[in-house]
Order: C-alpha cells, then sequence, then structure tokens
C-alpha cells in the first residue's frame, strides 16, 4: 500500500517540498487538491525532506492537500496511435483524443552505449541546397540551428519536416507562440505529412514545468519507434527556452547561480537530451534537430556556447539564410563522397568563389575600381544567393548540383573554375548552337 502524505512544508512557484521516506529521484506523485490530481516530479531530495515541481503549476495547492509517490518515473506511451496526434508539454492530448496508457515508456532514461552504436553514415536529404549540398545532414546527427529572434527558424523546421526522408517526425514545441504552433499543425496537415508526425507542445501559456518535460517525451518516443526500425527525426524549437526554464526552477529552489544565473548543470542538462541522437546497429535512428536562439546573436551566451561543445556543428540562420561560414556539419564528408562524384567539388569551389564575392563586394562598396574578374564575381554571388542559399528553393540534390554548374558555366570559363578536368568534362553544361 502507497503511503500518503497529508503535510506540504513549503510552496515556492511550482516546486511543493514534503517529508518523506523511501523516495526516488525523478519519481513521480500524485498532488490531490479540492480542483482534482495533479502530478509532480522529483527535482531534489535532501535528507527526508523531497522537493517536487508541479507539472501543471501549483496553483490552487495548499500546505494541507495530499500527496501519494507512485514508485516509478514519468512515463509517456510509445503506441503506433500517437502518429498524427498532438500532446502537451506533460503527455495530454492537446487535440481532443483520447489518452493512450498502452506501450508505457520512462521517461529521462540512459544515453545508448557506444558499443550499440554505428558510425554514422546515411544521408537525410531535405531538399535545401544550403543543407544538402554545402553542410549535408546525416542520420543520427544532432545539430542545432543558431538564429536571433524573429529569423524564420520555424519555417525552415516546418520545410525539413515535410521534406526530409525520414520515417517519422516528432515535434517538441518549447514556449512556442500559439501562432507558432498553428502554423506546424496546418502546415503539416495541408502537405499531408501530420499522419507521420507527434507533437508535443509547450505554448508560452502553459506552465513552466511542462516545458522541461517535452525534449525528454520527444525522445523517450523517439527511442522506442528507433528500436523498432524507424528512422526518426526529431525537431525541437526552441532549446533556450527550456534552458530558461530550468534557470527559472533553479532559482525557485535557491541553487548557487552560474554564468548569467543558468543553473551550474547546464551542459549536462543539454548534453543528457542531445546524445540521445544514435543510430543503432541492429534498428533504426534518431536524429535530433534543434533550434537554439542567442540574445543579442551572441554566440558566448551560455546556451549556445555549452551547445557548440556536445553538437556535432551547427546550421547558421542569418538574414533568413543558412550562413555559408557560419555553418558547419562535421559529419558531411561522412556521406558526400558517395552522392555524386562532383558533390565535394562543387561543395568547395562554390563557396570559395562565394568568399571572394564577398570581398568583391566589400571592394564595390567602398569605392574601388573594379576589375572583371570583380565584375563576374558580382553576378556570381547575387545568382548563388537567389538560385541556391535562398530557402525557397526546393530541388533534389542532383537537380542542386546540375544548378551550380549552371550557374558556373553562365560566368566563368572552364579554366577560371579550379576544378579537375575529368569533372569539366562530365558534368559542365553543353550550350546550344545557335
Amino acid at each position: 500500500m502507497q503511503k500518503i502524505y497529508s503535510q506540504i512544508l513549503q510552496i515556492v512557484g511550482d516546486v511543493i517540498t514534503v517529508e518523506a521516506r523511501d523516495v526516488g529521484y525523478n519519481e513521480i506523485a500524485e498532488v490531490k487538491t479540492q480542483n482534482g490530481t495533479s502530478l509532480a516530479q522529483v527535482i531534489r531530495l535532501d535528507g527526508n525532506k523531497v522537493s517536487l515541481q508541479v507539472l501543471e503549476g501549483s496553483r490552487g495547492i495548499s500546505t494541507d492537500d495530499k500527496v501519494r509517490f507512485l514508485k516509478h518515473p514519468l512515463q509517456v506511451s510509445a503506441s503506433e496511435d500517437l502518429l498524427g496526434r498532438i500532446f502537451t508539454g506533460s503527455g495530454e492530448p492537446r487535440d481532443k483524443g483520447p489518452r493512450l496508457t498502452d506501450n508505457m515508456t520512462d521517461l529521462g532514461g540512459l544515453s545508448v552505449n557506444p558499443s550499440k552504436r554505428i558510425v554514422p553514415k546515411n544521408m537525410i536529404r531535405t531538399g535545401i541546397p544550403m543543407i544538402d549540398i554545402f553542410n549535408s545532414l546525416v542520420e543520427s546527427q544532432k545539430l542545432p540551428i543558431f538564429s536571433i529572434a524573429g529569423e524564420p527558424y520555424n519555417p525552415l523546421l516546418a520545410r525539413i519536416a515535410m521534406q526530409a526522408e525520414v520515417d517519422m517526425i516528432i515535434l517538441g514545441g518549447m514556449g512556442l507562440k500559439y501562432d507558432d504552433y498553428l502554423f506546424f499543425k496546418d502546415t503539416l496537415e495541408e502537405q499531408g505529412k501530420l499522419s507521420q508526425s507527434i507533437f508535443f507542445i509547450h505554448t508560452a501559456s502553459d506552465p513552466t514545468v511542462e516545458c522541461l518535460l517535452v525534449p525528454d517525451m520527444c525522445l523517450a518516443v523517439a527511442e522506442k519507434f528507433a528500436l523498432e526500425g524507424k528512422k526518426v527525426l526529431v525537431l525541437l524549437t526552441d532549446m533556450t527556452n527550456f534552458a530558461d526554464s530550468l534557470k527559472e526552477i533553479a532559482i525557485t529552489m535557491e541553487q548557487i547561480p552560474s554564468n548569467r544565473g543558468y543553473p551550474g548543470d547546464l551542459y549536462s542538462q543539454l548534453a543528457a537530451r542531445y546524445e540521445k541522437a544514435v543510430d543503432f546497429d541492429t534498428a533504426g535512428s534518431i536524429t535530433v534537430l534543434a533550434v537554439t536562439t542567442m540574445p543579442g546573436d551572441d554566440v558566448t551566451h551560455p546556451v549556445p556556447d555549452n551547445t557548440g561543445y556536445i553538437t556535432e556543428g551547427q546550421f547558421y540562420l542569418k538574414g533568413g539564410r543558412i550562413e555559408p561560414f557560419g555553418s558547419l556539419s562535421r559529419l558531411k564528408q561522412n556521406v558526400n563522397g558517395d552522392t555524386r562524384s562532383d558533390h565535394r567539388s562543387i561543395m568547395d569551389q562554390m563557396i570559395q568563389l562565394y568568399a571572394d564575392y564577398r570581398e568583391a563586394q566589400e571592394k564595390h562598396s567602398m569605392g574601388f575600381q573594379m576589375s572583371s574578374w570583380d565584375n563576374k564575381l558580382l553576378e556570381y554571388g547575387k545568382r548563388f544567393e537567389s538560385e541556391l542559399m535562398d530557402l525557397a528553393v526546393n530541388i533534389p540534390l542532383e537537380e542542386a548540383l546540375d544548378r551550380g554548374w549552371s550557374i558556373l558555366a553562365d560566368i566563368f570559363e572552364q579554366t577560371e573554375i579550379g576544378m579537375k578536368e575529368s569533372l569539366i568534362h562530365q558534368y559542365w553544361p553543353k550550350k546550344e548552337k545557335e
């Protein structure tokens, strides 16, 4: 029989404290109030004093309410019936559908043993040239999208969700504006992708504590499906909101703050989520792509700074585009040698020419005399930005590579681009005779 504790010692924000024995970290408890029952999760053990964060907020809880510990961590269903469904950060239906209680799995488990992982070797095609050509997304990769507020990072995630060649999408929203939530829902529904997706959405008006559960909900479900052989892409937005929620709870708990008020275990908290990305040697995979907004475009802010040490590069969104010089997929070399023989050469040379374009552009803006080569670079840069960099461009990898050759052939001579003769002979566009 489970013991019921009838006295709450303290209520601070969404955190309550009771005196109890034989309680485990992350264990779930029921808090019975006059208004109903709320779930709470153990977040600190100090002798017999147990601190719990109430998932739906502590409003309406009084010190004489009853607490009963359930002897297991928070759980979420990993049933096939999740597909096409939308849930809150605590796993409750947001779409007015039924609650799911079958095939339950614990949240916050350990990362996969490295001996069960294989070296990432498969590309995930997205139809976005700035990803597919220049910073290929690799199955089981963990990548952040660094951005400032106002950039189209949510439309970018929606594009990837619609076009990525994976078996299923799990979207985790943290602190989303309601309009952004509806944007994701309507966009995937219109494209017929909602049936292959699962949403765990925490909006800005929901309790802060639920924000912390979203990544764990997404990744626990993703792991179950990956073990069944599915290629799962987990999209998270925004991990800075997740970190801010950690900070808010840490302040409530009167923890000694670290850099800019964030808790000292920020790195470990982020790593525990990102390290769930995996490619199983006998099953499917989990790929994690997570937005990290940078206040003031400051990459030294604690959240992007810690994230950079954990992940395998980043996509840097600036000016509505994936910036080629701030973005890096460290695993792209694992896959772009197996796509088409010209992939690496096009990638390297077009970025080199774009760097030269940036210099020519600066030279032009300062009023220096421009050479014929400079004018070619200016023309090249404009076409590169409009035909390949623009996020509205939606073409397969092979067509994007052909477009790259077409841009080069329209502006430069064969001897000016620094490519191998064998590649030029094979891929240089044949101009029609007049």
